[in-house]
């Protein structure tokens, strides 16, 4: 089934237009990624899909039984708002009825009323009717498995990978049948990235999302639509195939463009003895000649790989001595006044050319290592020692810019007008503002022209300027596209000097990291020598052994006892007594099993009381039952 139809889209951008006679439909169950340089329009795209932005031409048609549910860049919230009035703010008339039957559930319980009782009712018949129990279940496992757990902090006192996920939430709770995701993977930590991807390639929604995470497009995707040169083009297959294809495709053009070149040579030579145009023949090749000189010329991606000499790192570097700092958490009222441990007693000496991720959860003190070490904030205990020639960039995920009247070149010129290539060269400030997606007027721009995301790699593009010698990067992907992380990493490998980075994208961590600090939930830091992939694969193994040797550890303890109730004495038959009590025991456990089922009746009871007291009866039979079927089986085993 066709969910969404776009036709000659158009949209034009502040200087040129952004994309023209875009096409293409998407099935139910596909998987598509959208992806294409900083400034192509892959976000003003999903907003005009999505109906944010109105088109210049051309028309979207969504299917009205599908429904369609969008995850902006930048989520819009009132921060006055609960987490459970944003996420339940959605016209779905399915999330409406679990709104209003969560909310009378929660009234219920400060007290009984008649009324209440009557919404009680209906709209336990509603849930019932809908089939909107196992519905209910699934809204309450997204938002367990996103720790989205108290429902009644406001949005405003969350952080912003916390924003995220309960954006992410309302769209994945959303009863609909086309997600539209724009940079989905910002903001979140790596562990909710990989829950996501397994959940979005396993989901029978259809997806169209943008990012720049290639670990999570590979994972997910099936299909490939690239925007350039105002057109989109699809590529049918995940990124590693599109790969594949493009680089096949530039090695076709590149031939078809040499053999142009090799015509044009000879027709240039007889354009320039200037042929008679009165014959037929003649003017359509000077017409061909024409159209193959005025021709869309074939344009191969930039490449750019540079080493900077580098300014030298002496003995010592950087001394992290007894680290600790801890957090008062007064989210809810059983933690209110209480401090917690983000870091605990760390030390660490750094060693010349270094590069470590540091991996760990939203909230476990990730950008809290960095502010303690570039000294933004001082620890609870403990100190640092830093070398007489380390010189410290640090990239922030919210930059300040102190003159936003300077141009973009200005204010790179301030931190240095070249930057010392390893071979001898130079490179000038303009040709580097250029690789990172500043390209033409734009240089000439004031900062305060540019949009939050230009403003963040602006930032970075004058850090990198500066020729530090230890680098600090917290987040420094969140606005880049793939072609710009291809650069960013090409410096990066071969950066001399240490360097620390924070980031949630796994394939950028992988090429630059090759040791890991994991932050611990008690606040200790562990070291992992290897790639951030190979650690999560490692953890994922812990975790299903612990989870097995867990299993075996409760087998193993039955299996002991009954094997001790066979070993312990020779096999012997039942005394009078014990017959007696087997016998009894066949009676209490059928009585058991029938009251069991006639409470599981009771529990369902629209009578708030009548349910509670069943659920709490059912334990203690439950518990009964257990301990009845465990001397039945020890009296079995005798005969």
């Amino acid at each position: 089934m066709n969910l969404l139809s776009v036709n000659n889209l158009t949209k034009i951008g502040r200087e040129q237009p952004l994309f023209t006679g875009v096409t293409f439909g998407i099935d139910e169950g596909n998987k598509v990624a959208l992806i294409g340089r900083n400034g192509t329009g892959k976000s003003t795209l999903l907003n005009t899909i999505a109906g944010v932005l109105q088109p210049d031409d051309g028309t979207v048609v969504i299917n009205k039984a599908s429904g369609v549910s969008y995850l902006p860049q930048n989520p819009q919230y009132n921060k006055n708002d609960t987490i459970k009035a944003h996420i339940f703010k959605s016209k779905s008339p399915k999330l409406e009825i679990i709104r209003q039957y969560e909310e009378i559930c929660s009234q219920m319980e400060q007290g009984m009323t008649d009324g209440l009782q009557k919404q009680f009712d209906d709209l336990t018949l509603k849930m019932e009717n809908g089939n909107l129990w196992n519905y209910e279940a699934q809204v309450k496992s997204i938002l367990s498995v996103l720790g989205i757990n108290d429902m009644n902090r406001s949005m405003g006192e969350l952080s912003g990978g916390m924003i995220k996920k309960v954006a992410l939430a309302q769209v994945l709770v959303e009863d609909t049948k086309l997600l539209l995701l724009d940079e989905p993977t910002n903001h979140l930590d790596i562990t909710t990235i990989s829950w996501l991807q397994d959940y979005l390639a396993e989901t029978k929604r259809a997806v169209l999302m943008v990012t720049h995470d290639r670990y999570f497009l590979d994972a997910v995707c099936n299909h490939i639509y690239e925007l350039a040169r105002n057109k989109i083009k699809l590529y049918i297959g995940n990124y590693s195939l599109y790969l594949e294809k493009k680089e096949t495709e530039a090695e076709i053009e590149a031939n078809t463009e040499r053999r142009i070149e090799s015509v044009l040579r000879v027709e240039r030579d007889w354009l320039m003895r200037g042929p008679c145009a009165r014959g037929t023949k003649a003017k359509a090749r000077i017409q061909h000649d024409m159209a193959l000189i005025n021709r869309e010329k074939f344009q191969a991606d930039k490449g750019f790989t540079f080493e900077v000499a580098g300014r030298r790192l002496g003995g010592k570097i950087l001394e992290l001595h007894g680290i600790t700092k801890n957090y008062q958490k007064g989210f809810a009222e059983q933690n209110e006044g209480k401090t917690f441990p983000v870091l605990k007693n760390f030390s660490y000496s750094f060693n010349k050319g270094e590069k470590i991720g540091i991996f760990g959860d939203n909230g476990s003190g990730k950008s809290t290592l960095l502010n303690i070490i570039t000294q933004s904030i001082q620890p609870d205990e403990g100190y640092i020692v830093m070398g007489q020639n380390t010189s410290i960039a640090y990239y922030q995920q919210n930059p300040t810019f102190k003159n936003l009247d300077q141009t973009v070149l200005e204010y790179v010129k301030e931190a240095a007008e070249v930057m010392q290539m390893n071979d001898g060269t130079t490179l000038s400030a303009t040709l580097f503002l250029e690789q990172f997606g500043f390209e033409g007027k734009i240089q000439y721009s004031p900062v305060s022209s540019l949009s939050g995301g230009e403003r963040k790699r602006l930032f970075l593009v004058r850090l990198l300027l500066s020729n530090p010698n230890f680098l600090i990067l917290d987040e420094p992907t969140n606005d880049f596209d793939i072609f710009t992380m291809n650069i960013l990493e090409q410096f990066l490998m071969g950066f001399k000097g240490c360097l620390l980075i924070v980031s949630h994208d796994r394939y950028f961590m992988d090429k630059v990291a090759d040791t890991l600090f994991i932050l611990e939930e008690d606040g200790s830091v562990s070291g992992y020598v290897g790639k951030c992939s190979e650690y999560i694969e490692y953890r994922k193994m812990k975790m299903a052994e612990a989870a097995e040797n867990e299993a075996k550890k409760h087998t193993e303890a039955r299996t002991a006892t009954v094997t001790q109730n066979k070993d312990s004495n020779k096999p012997r038959k039942r005394t009078f007594k014990e017959q007696k009590e087997f016998e009894s025991l066949e009676a209490e456990i059928a009585e058991l099993e029938e009251k069991k089922s006639a409470l599981e009746t009771e529990m369902s009871s629209p009578d708030y009381e009548k349910a509670t007291a069943a659920g709490e009866e059912y334990k203690t039979v439950s518990q009964q039952l257990e301990n009845d079927y465990e001397r039945w089986e020890t009296l079995a085993e005798l005969s």
